[in-house]
């Protein structure tokens, strides 16, 4: 199949991974990610534009030093430039989904918890899903 079909809220909360590579297209990519308490994406500036979808839990998104609380059902746009983090505040996993456009992260790539995601310092490499 080309392209990505699927109940995204349901995959986003089942996940259980810090980051997980879901799709990837030739302008952008669908990426789920599980925050524990605490834990942050870190703080980061990207060339390019990011989508992000918070399904459970509580955070604060943080976008050029201004601070917003953040819940299920929440969106935050993070435009190329914008230096950002995501932090989980609650007491449960922050579930979220995000797109990345253009791709960000080398298609396929899961990353189990964060410590492994600042180890591996993989970049899109130009694969899309299927290729």
């Amino acid at each position: 199949m080309n392209g990505f079909i699927g109940n995204i809220g349901k995959v986003a909360l089942e996940n259980l991974y810090f980051r997980k590579v879901l799709y990837t297209a030739k302008h952008c990519q669908l990426v789920v990610m599980s925050l524990k308490p605490g834990e942050d994406i870190g703080l980061e500036v990207h060339q390019l534009d990011q989508f992000i979808r918070v399904e459970a839990g509580t955070g604060t998104a943080i976008l050029d030093g201004v601070a917003t609380e953040l819940g299920p059902e929440f969106a935050v746009i993070v435009p190329a430039g914008t230096n950002h983090n995501i932090i989980n505040t609650g007491e449960s996993d922050l579930k979220l989904y995000t797109l990345y456009s253009p791709p960000n992260h080398r298609d396929g790539v899961i990353h189990k918890t964060k410590a492994e995601a600042e180890k591996d310092e993989e970049h899109f490499d130009g694969q899309t899903t299927g290729q």
